[in-house]
């Protein structure tokens, strides 16, 4: 018995494991044993505080130009009212027309001088070309009035002469004749006395009027004499018809010489009086 006991494996005590270090530990301790030391204390250090939070540095704001108004300054601008607005503006404007009028008070009394050193500006162009517009047309109507007139003694004329052909009224022939002449005299020199120097053609109009009427008036004054011959002592007149004589054919002439002169006048006229709407005439009418 003995010995079968000498051959069992001694019996040792097993080694007590160490406690897993976890939060768990607790539930591995035997109840009989031991509490594992605890470490001792340590005080923790003092919490430090953080640092305040720091913006990020920003872009720096250039200086205001002494050209443009600083932030501050365009903070502290008020809007204007739109009656301050209209106020400045009317200002404006009153400025640049006393600016404006000042220049060409100036400019006028330029040319003032000039025009009193005899130098034309164009100012007094444009002046003189609106007057003579209208120059032009009061010139037409005054030489329309004259020319009027030019025919009223046409009838008398031709039944006149009609009358010396027919050896009949002689006396009364040669009378409207001779105031015919007188007329036609008259109406040269009435002519010479109207300013149509702004008409077109002037010069040639008024050479083929005085032309016209000059002839008419030497004719007028043939014929009269032909009727003075033709009452004489049975020369002219014979069986109740005036023959011709040297007063005739001279008259002839002239009147011939009057009617290429009216021709050329009415042409020259007619231009002018289409252009203002007076009376357009033929040769006879003058």
């Amino acid at each position: 018995m003995a010995d079968a006991t000498q051959h069992l494996p001694r019996y040792e005590e097993p080694q007590q494991q160490p406690p897993p270090q976890d939060d768990f530990d607790h539930l591995y301790q035997r109840p009989d044993a031991p509490l594992p030391a605890q470490p001792p204390y340590q005080q923790q250090p003092p919490y430090q505080q953080q640092p305040p939070y720091q913006q990020p540095p920003q872009f720096q704001q250039q200086p205001p130009s002494p050209y443009e108004p600083g932030p501050s300054a365009a903070r502290g601008r008020k809007k204007l009212s739109p009656a301050a607005v209209i106020g400045i503006v009317v200002g404006g404007c009153a400025l640049v027309g006393l600016a404006a009028g000042a220049v060409l008070s100036s400019g006028s009394s330029g040319d003032s001088a000039a025009a009193g050193n005899g130098s034309a500006t164009p100012s007094s162009s444009a002046s003189s070309s609106a007057g003579g517009a209208s120059g032009e047309e009061a010139q037409a109507r005054k030489l329309d009035a004259l020319l009027k007139e030019s025919g009223n003694s046409r009838s008398s004329v031709i039944s006149a002469v009609a009358s010396i052909k027919a050896c009949q009224n002689l006396g009364q022939a040669a009378t409207d004749l001779q105031n015919a002449a007188t007329q036609r005299n008259d109406l040269v020199t009435r002519l010479g006395a109207l300013s149509v120097d702004q008409l077109p053609d002037n010069q040639a109009l008024t050479d083929a009027l005085n032309k016209a009427w000059k002839a008419s008036a030497a004719a007028d004054t043939h014929y009269a004499a032909w009727a003075g011959e033709a009452s004489g002592k049975g020369k002219v007149c014979k069986h109740g018809s005036a023959r011709s004589t040297s007063e005739t054919a001279a008259g002839n002439r002239e009147s011939g010489t009057a009617t290429q002169a009216k021709r050329t006048a009415v042409g020259l006229w007619n231009v002018i009086a289409k252009k203002y709407g007076l009376t357009q005439r033929q040769f006879t009418q003058l």
